[in-house]
This record gives structure tokens, sequence and C-alpha cells, in this order.
């Protein structure tokens, strides 16, 4: 698999989201993306209670812990590299959490409006 250009929302050398959780479709720390990645994990964002909670409503749990996939689940004040539809949706739906943008890939772009973006900023 081929990685698109590390490159941010500004055109930027795209910085990491987060090592601790490791994150990012290619588990690199980075919002990295490629043709394969079908969800374009993309948004890097910071993960809050009524956040995970509506994530797990809608059928991606991300706060148990997986252990067979090696995934110790996420708490709120985590980074990861969300979905850029799921960001989006969570959005629209009041519950958007908040997004650092030097570390959101420009394809989230191509699904998640600038300004909406923009309007969940930490940075």
């Amino acid at each position: 698999m081929d990685k698109d250009p590390s490159v941010n929302i500004y055109g930027e050398p795209l910085i990491p989201c987060s090592a601790e959780p490791v994150t990012g479709f290619f588990r690199d720390s980075y919002c990295n993306t490629c043709a394969q990645d079908a969800g374009s994990h993309t948004v890097c964002a910071v993960m809050t209670a009524e956040f995970l909670a509506f994530s797990k409503y809608v059928g991606n749990d991300l706060s148990t812990p997986r252990p067979e996939f090696g995934f110790a689940g996420l708490k709120p004040g985590d980074l990861w590299c969300l979905c850029a539809g799921r960001f989006l949706q969570a959005a629209q739906e009041g519950c958007g959490p908040k997004v650092k943008l030097a570390a959101t890939h420009q394809r989230a772009l191509e699904i998640v409006p600038l300004d909406v973006l923009q309007a969940h900023a930490t940075d």
C-alpha cells in the first residue's frame, strides 16, 4: 500500500496525531491514508466521553479494550485518527470532538467541509 503524500489541511507537512495510543490507518502515529483506506482515517480528534458513547451507539465501540487486536480501548483525552465520515456524522449530531488540524490529513476535506473542521479546532 502506497501512502498518499503526508500533507495536512493547510498543505503543510502532516504532524503526528498520537503515539500513545498509537493511531492511524498505518498505525504510524499519523492520520496518513491511501487508496485502500476505505474509511478515510484522516481526522485527528480528541476523544470525549460524549463522542465515545455516540460512536458505540452507532456501532463502532472505540472504548472497550480488544486485547486480541492489541487495542486497549480509548478514553477521554486520547487522540485518535477518526474516519472522516464518522467525525462529520458526530459533528452533525452535536457531539463532534475537538480536532487537531495540523495533524488532520488533507484528504479529510473530501468528506468534511473546512468550516466544520475549523469549528472543532484545538489548534
